[in-house]
């Protein structure tokens, strides 16, 4: 049973474990943090320390607060050992350093043969009874359970970044975790304050499947010449109330990383054509204009850059929000249809993960299903294409006036 007092491990000292371990500490759990790569967890650790010190000047904690949260965290460093399915002498992270931990969180790269090889090294240096979680954003749970011991123990527990600010974290059960795993986890979350949603084991989750459309149905629209980023980013944050345009958020998540989970989740639906990924993004990738990160993506990020000026016509905005927001609010209904999860879940996934500004399914049902539908009709009329087919749940929402919220 996980308690107060159960030690918790993270595994990858990147953003998100980092975070991760920031956000059990400050809950008072005893943490064990450790990555592959030397050094990179006490790189961590400094930087944990480095960001309490922000809070603590900005009034937001106190000097001991931070001092009692970093000291509650062990870094551990990576030996190097022989392993059969790697180079001799590759490091690797030191899974005996979680012998004594209740519940150890993955947070490596999103790899699946990379993590099934960690989760078997795990399932056999922890307890048997000993909760192993990924923070996979778009793999398949059950794919990273299958080859690890006493698979019933392992669920998903996606964070969002950066992990000790945005509240959400999707609780994912595969089909053979054990209900007891999935409830003391919904109750974990809760404990360290975060807004947890439960979710089947399908590609993208919710928050990662149902935003695809954001950002693809974007691309499509500046693609076809419809409008330029500028105009598109506009018009969703001016008229459509997003906090930020696709491009923009695109640009600050990094390209590489928003092309790698759209391609995991158009492959893990065996092609599904509203998830198609997006050429344009694939030349962006390839060209090493990643964004903010790298300098250039969408936008030009160098000094001397002139920001592009938005075309603001009221008209040809409320068009691009409308079918943008179609898009959305379509995957949301199918998610729902295919009990990905509940209603009030997918719209407080939506809201508080990605910063939605409303529940997609109660949109809907502020506009009007009828709506909706007349968009993507015209759509699927105008280009012949599979990606604007309508859901049924929200044929049937149309045809007979039933509210989703």
């Amino acid at each position: 049973m996980i308690s107060p007092q159960t030690v918790v491990g993270v595994a990858g000292a990147g953003a998100m474990g980092r975070g991760i371990a920031q956000v059990a500490a400050a809950a008072g759990h005893p943490v064990v943090l450790a990555d592959a790569k030397p050094g990179a967890a006490t790189e961590a650790l400094t930087s944990i320390d480095n960001s309490l010190a922000s809070l603590v000047a900005k009034g937001k904690r106190s000097a001991d607060e931070r001092a009692a949260i970093v000291g509650r965290i062990s870094a551990v460093e990576a030996p190097t050992e022989s392993h059969p399915h790697l180079e001799a002498r590759t490091p690797l992270i030191d899974v005996g350093a979680f012998a004594p931990c209740g519940l150890v969180i993955e947070a490596i790269i999103e790899d699946l043969s990379a993590k099934r090889d960690l989760f078997a090294r795990l399932a056999h240096a922890v307890a048997p009874d000993a909760v192993l979680a990924t923070n996979t954003s778009s793999l398949s749970i059950a794919s990273i359970a299958a080859g690890c011991g006493a698979a019933e123990r392992v669920i998903g527990l996606h964070f969002f970044n950066p992990p000790p600010v945005l509240p959400l974290v999707e609780v994912i059960p595969w089909a053979g975790t054990a209900p007891t795993v999935t409830a003391q986890c919904l109750s974990l979350m809760a404990a360290w304050g975060k807004t947890a949603v439960q979710c089947s084991d399908t590609p993208g989750f919710i928050v990662n499947r149902v935003a695809r459309s954001f950002y693809g149905e974007a691309l499509r629209i500046a693609d076809e010449g419809v409008a330029d980023y500028a105009t598109i980013d506009w018009a969703m944050r001016t008229i459509g109330g997003f906090r930020m345009g696709p491009f923009e958020l695109m640009d600050f998540i990094g390209n590489d990383v928003n092309f790698a989970v759209t391609k995991s989740v158009y492959e893990g639906f065996f092609h599904e054509p509203r998830f198609r990924p997006s050429l344009t993004q694939q030349r962006l990738v390839a060209a090493g204009w990643l964004g903010r990160k790298s300098g250039r993506g969408y936008y030009d990020y160098r000094n001397d850059a002139v920001s592009p000026q938005p075309n603001q016509d009221e008209r040809l905005g409320r068009g691009i929000v409308e079918r943008i927001r179609a898009m959305l609010i379509n995957e949301a209904v199918d998610a729902l249809r295919l009990g990905v999860a509940t209603a009030e879940s997918i719209d407080v996934a939506m809201v508080n993960g990605v910063n939605y500004p409303k529940g997609l399914l109660a949109w809907c049902d502020e506009l009007g299903a009828g709506r909706v539908l007349e968009t993507l009709e015209a759509l699927h009329a105008e280009f012949d294409e599979e990606r604007y087919r309508p859901s049924p749940l929200l044929r049937r929402a149309a045809r007979e006036g039933f509210r989703f919220r």
